[in-house]
């Protein structure tokens, strides 16, 4: 059995880690963490978590400080806004407890310059950065058994890179022109409500935003560098769907040669085989937010245009499991030697 500590509680991704977290079998205890709400409970913010009759001894009933739940912990999940993980991160190191960031501070391995460009905060601990892990479990699944530190990548970045590294890695794919048309909930944009997230705007609307300058542009094009060893030129825009979560990625790959379908699939399932949360669909079926909905699955369907000269490849998952909260807990099952799957296995629901 293991402990675990959240801090920064209350925003989306750390309410669906402890919903997650709850769930799992090898959960010993929990402690909730929040600076701005210390000494509420937690079901007082998010009432899905209200305990049945019988109480829910798992989960802590009031909110402590960050500094205190570090006390015992096996895992330290840390969902606060960028530019702030790091002094947490040593705490937890000095402390030898594992550390699991969803921000996107521990992302850019110990590239600072690439991470002040994006977010515009210059590092205070280098060398924590440079012992960091990124944590894509189907990209960096030994360096993650051995990690201390691990960066949980971003929700866009995981739907991008998942559907495009068998184009790269078996050569099918060209590495300049790739086009990534994305569309994501509105979970993504987080809790703190603003004028492009309100109702009236986002409701019966597809926005374009960012466009050209998205702060996980840069990091798409790191992850995909690695998986191909090399440069790749990728387009990127994001667009905020009228749904509460999931990202579908429509990517856009020129091919190296004129291929069919049925290679496609074969290839992309040949890559995947042994990923427990990568489904390549069968012919026929198209990737969709509704069919991986509350799970930490990744779907992907292929798909050809322009006489079989371009893959067009369509990614899939819930923003807030495979895209947050779910991916965190893959890899610390990984670090802490559980089960992968653990506490993971749910479906998506039919509706």
């Amino acid at each position: 059995m293991f402990k675990a500590a959240i801090i920064g509680a209350t925003g989306y991704a750390g309410a669906e880690l402890t919903r997650l977290l709850l769930g799992h079998p090898e959960l010993g205890e929990l402690v909730l963490a929040s600076s701005s709400q210390e000494g509420e409970a937690m079901a007082s913010v998010y009432p899905n978590l209200l305990a049945g009759g019988g109480g829910n001894k798992l989960l802590g009933s009031r909110f402590v400080d960050p500094t205190s739940a570090l006390a015992g912990a096996d895992v330290v999940f840390s969902s606060l806004p960028h530019g702030i993980a790091e002094e947490h991160a040593a705490k937890a190191g000095e402390r030898g407890i594992l550390f699991i960031d969803l921000s996107a501070d521990f992302r850019f391995g110990d590239d600072e310059a690439a991470f002040v460009a994006a977010y515009g905060k210059p590092w205070k601990h280098p060398e924590l950065h440079a012992a960091s892990v990124y944590g894509l479990p189907e990209l960096n699944r030994a360096a993650i058994a051995k990690a201390r530190i691990i960066g949980n990548p971003g929700c866009y970045p995981t739907s991008a890179a998942l559907g495009i590294w068998p184009a790269l890695a078996s050569g099918l794919g060209k590495r300049e022109g790739l086009v990534i048309d994305a569309k994501s909930g509105l979970t993504g944009a987080g809790k703190e409500p603003t004028k492009s997230t309100h109702y009236s705007e986002a409701a019966d609307s597809l926005t374009p935003y960012k466009i050209g300058e998205h702060r996980h542009a840069p990091e798409i094009e790191r992850t995909l560098r690695l998986m191909a060893g090399a440069p790749v030129g990728a387009i990127f825009t994001p667009h905020l769907a009228p749904m509460g979560r999931g990202i579908v990625s429509t990517i856009y790959i020129p091919l190296a040669k004129e291929t069919s379908v049925e290679a496609l699939r074969e290839t992309w399932a040949a890559f995947y085989s042994a990923e427990p949360f990568v489904r390549v669909l069968p012919p026929g079926m198209v990737a969709t937010n509704r069919n991986v909905r509350l799970s930490n699955y990744c779907d992907i369907s292929l798909h050809l245009a322009r006489g079989g000269k371009t893959a067009i490849v369509v990614s899939a998952i819930d923003n807030m499991v495979k895209g947050a909260a779910g991916q965190a807990i893959q890899n610390m099952n990984i670090a802490l030697g559980l089960g992968e799957s653990s506490g993971l296995a749910m479906l998506p629901p039919a509706f």
